[in-house]
């Protein structure tokens, strides 16, 4: 059942995101591909995870026996997704006021390291603060991106 709730979650997030990248003003002078092209490329992609979701779903409907599937489906899914709703939420209320990389790397860190529980505290942070710092520079220098900087002075 989890699976179907984060299936329809994303199916309502990329109706949203598409109907937002619509909103976006063109202009008749500079990129032809205009600031458009980036944003509907991130809601192919939401798209793209939600079918192959859907065809996990089916692949482990045709797999699964009934008594596995409920006994499978009465495990604590319901606390994960709280929890991956709770953090996600603090994450958007915090990313102006914290910065991209402080937020980013508390993010993943808290993700992480409630889905990696063996003990692996120093590789999730260092994983965590090496993606943020780096998609940062990657986002701000190479590709021109403005990102809130946050407390940081960088």
């Amino acid at each position: 059942m989890t699976d179907r709730i984060i299936l329809a979650g994303i199916l309502v997030l990329a109706a949203v995101y598409f109907w937002a990248t619509s909103q976006i003003p063109t202009l008749e002078i500079g990129d032809p591909l205009g600031p458009k092209a980036f944003p509907r490329l991130l809601g192919v992609g939401l798209l793209i995870t939600a079918a192959m979701l859907l065809a996990e779903i089916i692949r482990d409907r045709k797999a699964q026996k009934p008594a596995v599937a409920a006994e499978t489906a009465s495990g604590g899914s319901t606390g994960v997704i709280v929890l991956a709703v709770v953090v996600t939420a603090i994450f958007f209320v915090s990313f102006e006021t914290l910065g991209y990389v402080l937020s980013v790397a508390a993010y993943l860190l808290i993700m992480m390291n409630y889905f990696n529980k063996r003990g692996r505290w120093l590789i999730n942070s260092l994983t965590a603060v090496i993606y943020a710092v780096g998609s940062y520079f990657i986002f701000t220098k190479a590709l021109g991106v403005n990102l809130p900087q946050g407390v940081l002075p960088f």
